[in-house]
């Protein structure tokens, strides 16, 4: 069985396959089938390359997409991952919001609107990690069922100490509350049919999941999260020797 493994670095291109929907479209009805939505969260232009081991001689691209994921599987649907800037700093339809290293240039709730779907009707929400590129819309989402490691739930929980990389508790505002599955660096097959799969991948971050599906007509897809930035990193054999929250390289095509 092959998989193929889509990183944050490949998003885009993931995205150019599946299409968008129109954006009249009415409320999405359960798909027959596994159905997989690739969102465009916004562009992280980072300073360099040198936290990922690499020069910028050796990167196509410096510039990474932060892609969300909508996942609609006939017996409900799972965000996965919510953005780098939450829809509330979008103010009068000022387009792009900027916000340090990151530039967004569509909100997340129209994108979801355009397809059909509000976060009322989304049953399960996940992060790939806590990071703060990945969790910006994470709080729109407090009446999905959340599905967390246990190795990032705490921290996102905990007070907030000066040296955190944990975001601003807002972003996870409700969520304390929210019905969850709480997983302990242990797998999750969400639909309980194979073919959406959280995987327990920690070391980016102590929770830090991928997700693995499994598309009829497409095959096998991981979402790889940050387990990669660069494709670059797999040619040269580079690891990172960190990653500092809003600089984390992700290129325009991932």
């Amino acid at each position: 069985m092959s998989i193929r493994i889509v990183p944050a670095i490949l998003a885009a291109a993931v995205s150019a396959a599946f299409g968008f929907a129109p954006a009249n479209a009415q409320q999405a009805q359960p798909p027959q089938s596994l159905r997989l939505y690739v969102l465009d969260c916004g562009i992280i232009t980072p300073p360099n390359v040198d936290n990922y081991g690499l020069k910028v001689s050796e990167v196509a691209d410096t510039r990474m997409v932060t892609p969300c994921f909508l996942i609609a599987h006939p017996r409900g649907t799972l965000m996965w991952d919510t953005g780098e800037i939450p829809d509330s700093a979008f103010k009068d339809g000022v387009l792009p919001q900027k916000l340090r290293n990151y530039t967004v240039n569509r909100p997340l709730l129209p994108q979801l609107a355009a397809i059909g779907y509000t976060p009322a009707n989304i049953t399960y929400m996940a992060l790939s990690h806590y990071h703060g590129d990945h969790v910006a819309n994470a709080s729109l989402f407090g009446r999905s069922t959340w599905i967390v490691q246990k190795g990032d739930r705490d921290p996102i929980l905990a007070p907030r100490a000066a040296d955190s990389r944990v975001p601003d508790p807002i972003f996870f505002e409700g969520l304390a509350n929210s019905k969850t599955v709480l997983l302990n660096n242990e797998d999750h097959d969400v639909f309980g049919d194979g073919s959406v799969v959280i995987k327990s991948t920690p070391g980016h971050t102590p929770g830090h999941q991928a997700l693995y599906l499994k598309l009829t007509n497409t095959g096998n897809l991981l979402l790889s999260g940050d387990l990669y930035h660069y494709p670059e990193e797999i040619t040269y054999k580079k690891v990172p020797t960190s990653t500092p929250t809003g600089s984390k390289p992700r290129r325009a095509a991932r």
